[in-house]
């Protein structure tokens, strides 16, 4: 039906095109050919005259020779022929001369009527061409019109989800201020109930000292009473169990009285003076490095030999695109990598090269952060998946895959007991996780995004997008304080003795922050060192004498902790800017790696 309504309204065109050509070409010569008939029939009647003239003429001289004819009547009518027979020869020249003229004319006009014939088969040409070409584009046109159609539904469907997903944010929103709501006023109660506790202990424990020493000073009287002689420098609690047990043994006879008690009981619970110690530091008596006396050794940081790098030994590609973190093992025998390539890749330092030992793979995101247990044996890595995973080393299983985070895992690290960790997230929260379980004990929620972590015994130290540095205390769930720095904190690292917290932020600087104190006790920044990223890892020397840290325009940077002055600046290795920077704990080489996928093994060799 379409191809017959088609070749009609084709035909009608031409007949449209045909009758335009005959009103612009037919009647505009019209006139002239209808003019040259009429000059053509009057020729053809003056020849015919002429031809009759000849006749009569004929007839006349035959008349005349006859006798009796009057000679001055045949001069007369010769002169009157005469004069006819030229007025009717210049017209009869007049004639022919616009015969010749509208046969030119004709001539042109048919030359222009063949032109246009041309031009018209030309353009008919052309018309079905454009004819073929606009059923081709209306085809086209009535595909995009059903692929819009599908493209619009699509899109209501789409809008439509998102309403409904704003809907619930909105309500998980308000759910969330409330529970902040409740919780902190949990917290408040918890907190009031904990200072009720406290009070009450506080009050036992005064009358249990005093009930001590009520009956201690009863004891000292009763042993004042026998005449013995003591020993300035026996204990008294040797005089208390003597006065309590008497016939368990001999009495010295060298023993005086002494006030040892007094003192003792006035000095605070041993558990008090280790939870203000450990509140920021380490145990004396825990080994945060492992049970092995290389380990402890080495964290001691006190017979490391550090080298400042000065050479690239190795420079080589670590991953298939960039590469966001790197970290050595305890022992300084491996080294581990992670990039976008969703792995994490284990490397063997042997004679100033680094060989690929093995690859950790299970994660479904890019590799944001990594760590070794303080034995060497597991690795944590961070992802953008959502999740922080454990594979242990020996033989490259994945072991725990820890998830719960809204956002992706930023960073993530052991405690110094090995058993939990802790991950900060995207989704401005931190978790506590039980490995012994593998479940979150506790989730807090910070105000800001996490970019970095770094954990003492008791506390958790977090550097975040609001330019804050947050210390938490893991048995509170609360901020024990804040500092706030001039931009976003994007790296933390603490010096061996858990003293000085190294910090670095967008704002180009890097500080070191005297924890006891707190307070910014160095700032370092240098010509050309820019910080590049949100993730930029920078790192203390094992002894803590140094600081290193990678620029934006592809520049290694180190600092001298002792003078505050920069030391060393190496740009002869990377081609983009420097993510993170990692110094071997035997303190020989530093690895850094970069937003292109190259790493680089420096040293002093």
């Amino acid at each position: 039906m379409a191809g017959r309504r088609e070749e009609c309204l084709w035909k009608k065109h031409i007949a449209e095109q045909l009758k335009l050509r005959d009103r612009v070409q037919r009647q505009a010569f019209e006139e002239i050919i209808h003019q040259y008939n009429r000059l053509l029939e009057k020729s053809d009647l003056q020849a015919v005259l002429s031809e009759r003239l000849q006749t009569d003429k004929y007839d006349q001289s035959r008349h005349d020779l006859s006798p009796g004819s009057d000679a001055s009547r045949n001069d007369a009518l010769s002169q009157e022929m005469a004069q006819m027979r030229i007025k009717h020869q210049e017209e009869l020249t007049e004639l022919h001369k616009k015969r010749g003229e509208l046969a030119q004319n004709v001539i042109e006009l048919n030359n222009q009527i063949q032109l246009k014939d041309k031009e018209i088969q030309s353009n008919e040409a052309k018309m079905l061409e454009y004819q073929q070409q606009i059923s081709g584009l209306e085809g086209e046109c009535r595909e995009l019109r059903s692929q819009l159609q599908d493209l619009e539904r699509a899109n209501q469907t789409l809008k439509d989800e998102y309403d409904a997903l704003q809907i619930t944010f909105s309500a998980l929103e308000e759910k969330l201020r409330r529970t902040t709501e409740d919780n902190q006023e949990l917290v408040s109660r918890w907190m009031a109930e904990k200072a009720q506790e406290a009070n009450r202990l506080n009050a036992e424990n005064e009358k249990d000292c005093r009930r001590r020493q009520a009956k201690l000073q009863k004891e000292l009287a009763d042993a004042a009473k026998e005449p013995l002689p003591i020993d300035p420098d026996d204990d008294i609690e040797v005089l208390s169990e003597e006065a309590g047990g008497k016939g368990t043994g001999e009495a010295s006879p060298n023993r005086p009285l002494s006030r040892t008690p007094s003192k003792r009981i006035s000095q605070p619970p041993p558990g008090l003076l280790d939870s203000i110690h450990n509140m920021f530091g380490r145990r004396r008596s825990l080994n945060s490095y492992g049970s092995s006396p290389e380990n402890a050794e080495m964290a001691s940081g006190s017979s490391v030999d550090v080298r400042v790098p000065s050479t690239a030994l190795h420079i080589f590609d670590a991953h298939d695109g960039e590469v966001n973190a790197v970290r050595f093992s305890p022992g300084s025998r491996l080294l581990a990598t992670g990039g976008m390539d969703r792995r994490v890749k284990l490397w063997e330092v042997v004679s100033g090269r680094c060989e690929q030992k093995g690859a950790l793979t299970g994660s479904n995101a890019g590799i944001t952060s990594i760590e070794f247990d303080s034995a060497g044996s597991y690795l944590l890595a961070a992802s953008n998946d959502f999740a922080s995973r454990i594979w242990t080393v020996d033989d490259f299983r994945l072991r725990h895959t820890l998830t719960g985070h809204s956002g992706k895992v930023l960073a993530a690290r052991f405690l110094l007991d090995n058993a939990r960790i802790v991950s900060g997230s995207y989704d401005r929260t931190l978790k506590l996780w039980d490995l012994r379980s593998k479940v979150c004990m506790k989730t807090v929620f910070a105000g800001s995004s996490c970019n970095d972590i770094v954990c003492t015994e008791q506390c958790v130290m977090s550097g975040h997008f609001d330019k804050k540095v947050r210390f938490w205390d893991i048995r509170a769930e609360s901020i024990v304080r804040e500092l706030e720095l001039l931009g976003r904190v994007t790296s933390l690292d603490l010096n061996p003795d858990r003293t000085e917290l190294l910090t670095c932020s967008r704002d180009d600087l890097v500080k070191i922050i005297d924890l006891r104190t707190n307070a910014v006790r160095q700032t370092f920044t240098a010509q050309g060192f820019k910080c590049g990223s949100d993730w930029t890892r920078v790192t203390f020397s094992p002894d803590g004498s140094y600081v290193a840290a990678g620029s934006a325009e592809g520049t290694l940077f180190v600092w001298n902790v002792l003078t505050g002055k920069l030391d060393r600046t190496l740009d002869k290795g990377h081609s983009s800017a420097v993510n993170s920077v990692s110094w071997s704990p035997s303190g020989t080489f530093v690895v850094s790696v970069e937003k292109g996928s190259k790493a680089v093994l420096w040293s002093d060799m």
